[in-house]
């Protein structure tokens, strides 16, 4: 009976640390697509009100599932909101718009990894970790400062792989043959069967996991941490 107490307030802590973090990071991600997308003269997302905070136009049943499945068991966070609707029609530049709409998500989550980075630089220089490790608040805070980093390097590294529809598709694709670009895109209708696969089987563990390491560090360096 105690370990099932221990194991759900464990994974209670593990969804409360991730919450902010991740609610951030899938919300702007796809906000950050919708903002540039406006700006390359497509005003779809904007009047179907997909540039907002609210959650609930942006929320994808399987994508929240996911998300509360692996924030609950502390493993690698994972989840995704509904995609804001974009029209290239609308775009001044079709193939260079839909390059520089597909970057502005995952480059959202870096900037988003930054901030997360400079707040966890100013939380321990205004309250120093030897003088505030007996706070359980501090420490609740200054993991969900590292997992703000985490996560929004994770989303950015993940959605760059480039295995249609993620962003990093749209952007190897600007540089191929419009022919070949059209049949490398077609494969979209059997990504998310090839991401599963991928996931499932691990495979993107010992290429993502490397990346997200060193990128991690090397915002920790940047802000004087490590």
């Amino acid at each position: 009976m105690l370990d099932i107490f221990s194991n759900t307030e464990q994974a209670l802590r593990n969804f409360s640390i991730a919450f902010i973090p991740a609610f951030l990071g899938i919300i702007l991600h796809e906000m950050g697509h919708g903002y540039m997308a406006l700006r390359q003269g497509d005003y779809t997302a904007k009047f179907m009100g997909r540039l907002t905070l609210n959650p609930i136009p942006h929320i994808d049943p399987v994508g929240l599932i996911m998300f509360v499945l692996t924030s609950i068991s502390g493993s690698f966070v994972f989840g995704w909101a509904k995609p804001v609707p974009i029209d290239v029609r609308n775009f001044r530049n079709p193939r260079h718009g839909l390059m520089l709409v597909a970057l502005a998500g995952p480059l959202t989550n870096v900037l988003l990894a930054i901030l997360f980075g400079l707040l966890l630089k100013i939380t321990i220089t205004l309250f120093p970790i030897l003088a505030y490790q007996d706070s359980s608040a501090y420490i609740f805070v200054l993991s969900v400062l590292q997992m703000g980093i985490i996560i929004n390097l994770g989303l950015a590294l993940f959605n760059l792989f480039p295995i249609p529809p993620l962003d990093g598709s749209k952007v190897v694709s600007y540089f191929m043959p419009p022919r070949m670009a059209i049949s490398y895109l077609s494969i979209e209708r059997y990504g998310m069967l090839i991401l599963i696969v991928l996931l499932a089987t691990g495979i993107l563990g010992p290429v993502l996991s490397p990346l997200l390491r060193g990128s991690y560090h090397l915002i920790l360096n940047l802000f004087g941490i490590l």
